[in-house]
C-alpha cells in the first residue's frame, strides 16, 4: 500500500507504515527539526513543507492511505483552547488535500479535548466533512496505555474509508500490471534487464535494511539508533508484541519504578551524539523533547494500520 503523510511530525506515522511494509511515498512537516528527522529515516520519500503553500493533486488516486495529526493546540486542554479561531486550525488544509489526493483510507489523529470543545463542533465537522467526501467514518478513542505503554495519553481517531476511491485504485493498479506485463515482454519479468532489475533490489534492500550499517538497534530493545550512528535511510524493525508489558527487563519498561533513571545532565547511552554528552539540554535534546511530547505513538497506529490491512 501506498502512504502519503500530513503534520508528520518526527514521522510516527512513517515509521508505523514501514513495519507495514508500505510505501511512504511523502510526507508534509513545516518544522526544520522534523523535516531533518524525516529527511534522515525516509530519503526517498517526497518531502513537503507548507500544507497552506503545496498542491497535492499529483498524488491523486495513487495514494491508498494518508495519515495526518492535525495541529492540537487550538483544543488542547494545555492551551488557550481557542479552537477554530486559532491560525494553528489547519483541518480545513488536511480536508482540501483529502480533496486533491482522494485516498482510500483516512486516518485523522488529535488529542481527546477536541471531543468537548464548543459541544463537540470539530469533533462532529471532521466526522461531517469526511462523510461529503464520500467517506465511511469510524472514531475511536485509543489511549497509548492500550497497548500497554507506561502512560495513559488519549487520543482521538479517525479511520475513514471510501469504497469508490478503493474501485478506482484497483484499476489503476491492474492497468500498470498491464503495461507491466506488456513491457516484460521485451525486457524481462520485472520491466527491466536482469542487471538493471539487480542493481534496483541491491538498492531497495540497503534501503529498508540497512546494509553496512555501523549499528542497529530494533524496537524492544530500544527503539532509537545509538549515538547518532544510523545511516540515512536506516529504519526500526519490526515492533514486539506486547512490548510495553514489562515481561522483560531490558525493554526499560521497569525502570519506571524508579524514575528518573539517570541525571538531569545528559550522560550515558541516551541517543544523543557522544560529543553532547554532559550539556544541559542540548538545542537538539530541546527539540527532541517537544517533538516526542506532540508525537503520535507509532505503536498504536501500528495496530490500527494491521486492522486496515485485513479489512483490504
Amino acid at each position: 500500500m501506498n502512504h502519503g503523510g500530513l503534520f508528520s511530525g518526527i514521522g510516527g506515522f512513517d515509521l508505523a507504515a514501514s513495519w507495514m511494509n508500505w510505501e511512504n511515498i511523502f510526507h508534509c512537516e513545516w518544522n526544520l527539526f522534523g523535516q531533518k528527522v524525516l529527511k534522515h529515516h525516509f530519503p526517498q520519500s517526497i518531502s513537503y513543507n507548507d500544507i497552506t503553500k503545496t498542491d497535492f493533486s499529483i498524488h491523486r488516486g495513487t495514494i491508498d492511505i494518508l495519515t495526518g495529526g492535525f495541529p492540537c493546540q487550538p483544543y488542547s486542554l494545555a492551551g488557550k483552547r481557542k479552537g477554530k479561531e486559532d491560525e494553528r486550525h489547519l483541518w480545513p488544509e488536511m480536508l482540501r488535500a483529502i480533496r486533491e489526493i482522494q485516498p482510500r483510507w483516512v486516518v485523522g489523529e488529535n488529542v481527546f479535548g477536541l471531543i468537548n470543545w464548543s459541544g463537540g463542533l470539530v469533533f462532529n465537522e471532521v466526522q461531517t466533512d469526511l462523510e461529503a467526501q464520500g467517506y465511511e467514518v469510524f472514531p475511536y478513542v485509543l489511549p497509548a496505555c492500550a497497548i500497554n505503554a507506561p502512560h495513559r495519553r488519549d487520543r482521538v481517531w479517525f479511520v475513514a474509508y471510501n469504497q469508490h476511491n478503493r474501485n478506482r485504485r484497483r484499476e489503476q493498479q491492474q492497468e500498470s500490471e498491464q503495461k507491466t506485463n506488456r513491457a516484460s515482454e521485451n525486457t524481462g519479468s520485472n520491466g527491466c534487464s536482469n542487471g538493471e532489475y539487480d542493481k534496483q533490489i541491491s538498492k531497495r534492500n540497503e534501503w529498508e535494511f540497512g546494509t553496512g550499517s555501523k549499528e542497529r538497534i530494533f524496537v524492544g530493545e530500544a527503539t532509537r539508533y545509538t549515538n547518532g550512528t544510523s545511516k540515512q535511510g536506516e529504519h526500526i524493525g519490526q515492533p514486539r508484541e506486547g512490548e510495553f508489558d514489562g515481561s522483560d527487563s531490558k525493554d526499560g519498561f521497569n525502570n519506571f519504578q524508579n524514575f528518573p533513571t539517570q541525571s538531569p545532565i545528559c550522560g550515558g547511552n541516551d541517543g544523543i551524539p557522544t560529543e553532547l554528552d554532559n550539556i544541559t539540554f542540548s538545542k537538539w535534546r530541546q527539540e527532541s523533547i517537544k517533538a516526542y511530547g506532540n508525537a503520535i505513538v507509532p505503536q498504536v497506529v501500528y495496530q490500527i494500520f494491521k486492522a486496515i490491512e485485513q479489512w483490504n
